[in-house]
């Protein structure tokens, strides 16, 4: 069935924040309702109003919060992610701990839309007991205000790792305070469980009118098993037991009645972000839905507000390039690439550690979750289909996508002269579908099998993720311009490849033990092209959604797939994580994991290193960040095991050096928000 958008009749006329100074204030129109021609109190009265207002309470979600802004606060300034060539102009303060002030744009970010989504909630809830036809609405009341209950306590999970003691409001008061006060850690959690249980209990299994946007059951119980592993970081109980004892109990129900509560866990992780699983992840326990194309909801204006994560956790292929030669700027360019999407930010990149954590030999995590191997691409599909009318990006012939080696790209590349006259052919075909309602352009890849150069239409095959290319790349591969090597390769094996090759390794300063610092742009650095290969690194993939209908049109910059806020595989990572705490072997949940992961099912075993039979702390940090790395969960993680201190000094030297304890372990409250208040001065600024 095809999958509706939560807001699918529903338009949205209005935001405001201020509760606390931020409230949301938000008008919608249904198809069958029209709320603009009434009174506030009449519509919000009324169950369809109310209804339609409660949609207000994911705004959160397809906003800031699980974006850009929140995609970063959650991950970077941790042991996983570093600046790419050693550069510290963007993002100085999450990333590093420079300069952090209350003044950071994107904590402000994170605060504001956590604080009015909080805000919808408490109205909702409210309101839900004073509709004019309640009674014959009951049980969709129960349904909705269960849902908005988890809602609440996801807002609040976020704003409690994340600033530490913050005003706990669970009514809708319409006299918003100038003087808020704190509320004691253990109470903000106690609240949180308290609405995840109630939602737990409430909430069905399947989606209320299978609007698959919406959370579940099986949203509620994930949460909160994450929320007793994140409260145990603070040395919660409850009625005398630990919150580890509590979130593996959690965990462990989630996993054992995994069926009954419609969760489940694909036996492949390639399948996880397959372009076809998107929009109806088995997988998934909580997602952010992306807008729809083809949905009649849809329209450009609310599409405009969607994700752009991905692109900073590409490298500026123009900026290592340069030049039309190998990376064929006329075809591609930093801004308007019909296979890789807007490629000009390269803020985020994997630390060695994040790197080494994968045995790519045995663990197909890797080329699932980084491309290492960059290709052109031509649009013979879309010339097919449209002729002249193929959009720009993609009205390319495979001719000109391929590029003949000379003997100065040999020369400038590293590239053995033994292969000039040879031919670098394109890697993926991209059709242009138009989603005609609202001119947005959807760029379909196809791939080009290897070794077939006719160029035509027969030669492509459809793949599940068109961004994972073959890892390891073979010798005689002819349709990549450019391979970063995870294992260190000979000059002679080098040699014998046509593309330029680069080994991992050699992209890190040496100075820096920790492998937190990328080597400058410097024609020293003992790179290609005068060192300007300095600016590739690994690409994390995930939120990278180039599939029919995760396109924003011609504004390359964002795309419109789901992204998963939580998924069942975290589950077994937090049942690990707790078992540790309370005592037991952690690596049955581990070896669930590693198991699917593994390349081939022969190669499972302790003698490859897949195989656990004992697990540590460490194996936890380790497995977590194979499979979650970039899913908004390493800061939390390391926040509630203490770890910055050690994880930094050992992995991450480049946060090390500014991080203080004493502060950082929440973030600063923002001036926007203390300089609204009365009582700024004893509200305090979390030490900022």
């Amino acid at each position: 069935m095809k999958n509706q958008h939560i807001k699918r009749g529903i338009y949205k006329c209005g935001l405001c924040l201020l509760l606390l100074g931020m409230s949301i204030s938000s008008c919608k129109k249904l198809d069958e309702f029209n709320p603009t021609s009434l009174s506030e109190q009449n519509v919000l009265t009324n169950f369809a109003g109310w209804k339609a207002y409660q949609t207000n309470c994911y705004t959160g979600l397809f906003g800031s919060l699980i974006g850009m802004q929140y995609g970063l606060v959650s991950e970077v300034g941790t042991d996983l992610w570093t600046f790419s060539f050693n550069s510290h102009n963007q993002y100085k303060d999450i990333m590093a701990y420079e300069a952090f002030t209350t003044s950071s744009g994107i904590i402000k970010n994170v605060w504001d839309f956590a604080w009015g989504s909080i805000a919808a909630c408490n109205k909702t809830i409210a309101l839900s007991t004073q509709l004019t036809d309640g009674a014959a609405n009951a049980a969709d009341i129960k349904t909705l205000v269960a849902e908005t209950k988890c809602l609440r306590a996801y807002y609040y999970s976020v704003i409690v790792a994340q600033f530490g003691s913050v005003p706990l409001i669970v009514n809708d008061d319409p006299t918003k305070t100038l003087a808020p006060v704190r509320t004691p850690i253990p109470e903000i959690y106690t609240q949180i469980i308290a609405d995840l249980t109630a939602a737990a209990a409430d909430l069905p299994v399947t989606p209320y009118q299978n609007n698959a946007a919406r959370v579940t059951k099986k949203a509620a119980l994930g949460l909160l098993a994450r929320v007793y592993a994140q409260g145990a970081g603070e040395g919660l109980s409850e009625n005398g037991k630990s919150y580890w004892q509590r979130a593996k109990e959690v965990a462990d129900d989630l996993i054992t009645n995994m069926a009954s509560y419609n969760a489940a866990m694909y036996d492949d992780f390639a399948k996880v972000f397959a372009s076809a699983n998107n929009r109806n992840n088995a997988e998934a326990l909580f997602t952010a839905y992306g807008l729809n194309p083809y949905d009649p909801s849809y329209d450009v204006f609310t599409g405009n507000s969607k994700p752009n994560i991905y692109l900073h956790y590409y490298p500026k292929l123009d900026d290592a390039f340069g030049t039309a030669d190998l990376f064929k700027r006329s075809v591609n360019s930093n801004t308007s690439n019909g296979y890789y999407g807007r490629l000009n930010q390269q803020f985020v990149a994997p630390t060695k550690y994040l790197i080494n954590c994968f045995n790519a030999t045995y663990d197909k995590r890797w080329e699932n979750t980084f491309v290492t191997a960059f290709a052109n691409y031509s649009g013979v599909q879309a010339i097919a289909s449209l002729g002249s009318g193929a959009p720009s990006p993609a009205n390319v012939t495979y001719a000109a996508a391929s590029v003949t080696l000379t003997a100065a790209m040999c020369t400038k590349y590293g590239i053995d002269p033994s292969h000039i006259g040879q031919v670098i052919y394109p890697y993926a075909d991209v059709n242009a579908k138009n989603a005609s309602q609202n001119a947005t352009w959807q760029y379909i890849p196809m791939i080009w099998t290897k070794g077939n150069h006719t160029g035509t239409v027969a030669a492509l095959q459809t793949v599940a993720n068109a961004n994972v290319h073959p890892y390891p790349l073979a010798q005689d591969e002819d349709r990549f311009f450019v391979y970063l090597s995870k294992d260190p390769l000979t000059a002679a094996d080098k040699a014998t490849r046509r593309y330029v090759t680069i080994n991992i390794d050699d992209l890190f300063d040496p100075s820096d033990a920790t492998g937190s610092t990328y080597k400058a742009v410097l024609s020293n650095n003992g790179l290609p092209n005068g060192g300007a290969l300095a600016n590739l690194f690994p690409a994390m993939m995930k939120f990278n959604h180039n599939f029919d209908g995760g396109w924003l049109g011609g504004n390359f910059q964002q795309k419109l797939g789901n992204i998963m806020i939580m998924r069942m595989a975290e589950v077994y990572l937090i049942d690990a994580e707790a078992t540790i705490h309370v005592g037991g072997n952690a690596a049955q949940y581990l070896n669930v994991l590693r198991q699917r992961a593994c390349r081939n099912p022969a190669d499972f075993n302790t003698a490859t290193g897949m195989m656990l039979t004992t697990a540590t702390m460490n194996d936890v940090f380790d497995e977590y960040a194979r499979e979650l790395c970039g899913e908004y969960s390493r800061w939390a993680l390391l926040k509630r095991e203490k770890a910055f201190q050690t994880r930094l000094a050992s992995y991450n030297a480049t946060a090390a050096a500014n991080f203080n304890p004493a502060i950082h372990y929440n973030r600063p409250i923002p001036f926007s928000f203390l300089s609204q208040i009365t009582n700024a001065a004893d509200f305090g600024t979390n030490g900022y």
